[in-house]
């Protein structure tokens, strides 16, 4: 497809609908040529719906005006459309933390990232999907960054807003000191491959990217395309005594060390002590508490619109 052919659809998190600077990109896209729809949110659920309708709104690409959460349901509602037919994703951030934005190393500002979204070539990138049962029913939903389950999405879903847009990413760090104060376990049995295992953990980071919380990176050794899910474990700890230990384990990403367990799978299932409550998940932002939830891998489900040299594709690989 031309250039000359390309229509952008453009969701903008309605709490965003009046930022100049973004209102300025579009106005000079569309002086410059750039055909652009601009479909602005109301409540929760809409980004998804306008994502789902952008073939027949004429959309080749879709470009997510928001935050992670944002980008989420854009995710979600793409993922309605049929692989052949589905429109590649842009993002422009505007969010308090824009953790899938800042890893794959697009601009930060309304101007040059909208500039860069109708410019850049789209990569094909893996989608995780997440099944989950929920009140008897299964529920299904999808991701391109990362979940986090357990501490770091308790800290995630309690940051409040406020806080969050007057700190940015530093409001996760400042309420993740507050909170392991009176941190509690999170208890279940995991299963992969051929793999099970008991656990009693801190945290669970489930990663196609490599960060979240705003700038935690969780699965460092992540690619966007190569089939595999990440998964970080962080076991619980018992005293502050413990906590060097851990903390260096976390700087290092050993394979089995004595808290810290980094792997790959394609494919992984979590099921919650039965006298436990569900645990509190986090989505690419979106907030979630599940018992029993499986996630899986769907290769390069999506195409992305993304700097060439992105060092989260298999191809950029400097050896």
């Amino acid at each position: 497809m031309t250039d000359s052919q390309q229509r952008y659809l453009l969701i903008i998190n309605g709490k965003s609908a009046g930022n100049p600077a973004l209102r300025e990109a579009v106005e000079a896209q569309r002086k410059a040529g750039t055909p652009i729809i601009v479909r602005s949110t109301w409540e929760g659920g809409d980004a998804a719906e306008f994502a789902a309708q952008a073939v027949e709104l004429g959309a080749t690409s879709v470009v997510a005006c928001g935050g992670d959460g944002t980008v989420n349901e854009v995710v979600n509602g793409l993922m309605r459309i049929p692989h052949d037919h589905r429109p590649s994703l842009g993002v422009v951030p505007l969010g308090s933390a824009n953790d899938f934005a800042t890893s794959v190393g697009l601009p930060l500002e309304p101007g040059p990232a909208l500039a860069a979204a109708v410019s850049l070539t789209a990569a094909p990138i893996d989608v995780i999907r997440m099944t989950a049962d929920e009140e008897g029913q299964q529920a299904v939903s999808y991701y391109i960054n990362m979940t986090t389950g357990g501490f770091g999405a308790e800290i995630t879903s309690s940051t409040p807003k406020t806080l969050k847009r007057m700190l940015g990413g530093g409001a996760y760090s400042l309420m993740g000191a507050l909170k392991a104060w009176r941190h509690r376990s999170y208890r279940g049995t995991l299963h992969w491959g051929d793999h099970e295992q008991a656990a009693s953990l801190l945290l669970l980071a489930l990663g196609n990217g490599r960060q979240s919380g705003g700038g935690q990176v969780l699965a460092p050794r992540a690619k966007l395309d190569d089939g595999r899910l990440d998964v970080l474990l962080v076991k619980d700890f018992h005293s502050v005594m413990e906590l060097p230990t851990l903390l260096g384990e976390l700087q290092q990403f050993p394979a089995e060390g004595r808290y810290v367990r980094y792997f790959t799978a394609s494919q992984l299932t979590v099921t919650t002590r039965k006298d436990d409550e569900p645990w509190p998940l986090t989505l690419d932002g979106e907030a979630k508490r599940y018992e029993r939830f499986s996630v899986e891998v769907v290769p390069l489900a999506l195409k992305v619109l993304l700097p060439a040299d992105c060092t989260l594709l298999s191809a950029n690989d400097r050896h």
